[in-house]
């Protein structure tokens, strides 16, 4: 990474996709997410909502988190645009769902080699599309 990348923002064009170590680290980070999401006692609900085939919702946050951190767009190349309300409405998603997604964030994200600010930067950025997965 460039000293130019270094000082930029999280946030600020593909800082943050960088941080996380472009696709590679995405795909490392989703991968660490799912695997909280089967062990954690707190997500076994959330977990159920799941097809046992992870394949194709592992694939979809891979994509979305890509461009929501300012990468490549591949959500959109392979799935169309997305509307997280629309995406999640067919899901009972309360305070309670919400909050087991992003103890299965925090997981994942503990066993990433990212610096501690940037870990802390996702878990308060990710609050606000968790939050508008909810429909309760």
């Amino acid at each position: 990474m460039s000293d130019t990348q270094n000082k930029r923002a999280y946030g600020d064009g593909d800082a943050s996709f960088q941080t996380a170590g472009g696709e590679a680290g995405i795909k490392t980070l989703v991968d660490a997410f799912y695997h909280a999401m089967a062990t954690l006692p707190q997500a076994q609900h959330i977990r159920q909502m799941h097809d046992d085939d992870l394949t194709e919702s592992n694939d979809k946050l891979f994509r979305f988190l890509c461009g929501w951190l300012g990468g490549p767009k591949l959500y959109r190349e392979k799935y169309g645009s997305i509307a997280i309300p629309r995406a999640h409405a067919h899901l009972d998603i309360g305070l309670e769902e919400r909050d087991a997604w992003l103890a299965c964030m925090a997981e994942a994200l503990k066993t990433q080699d990212y610096p501690e600010d940037f870990k802390a930067y996702l878990m308060e950025a990710l609050m606000f599309p968790a939050d508008r997965c909810r429909n309760r």
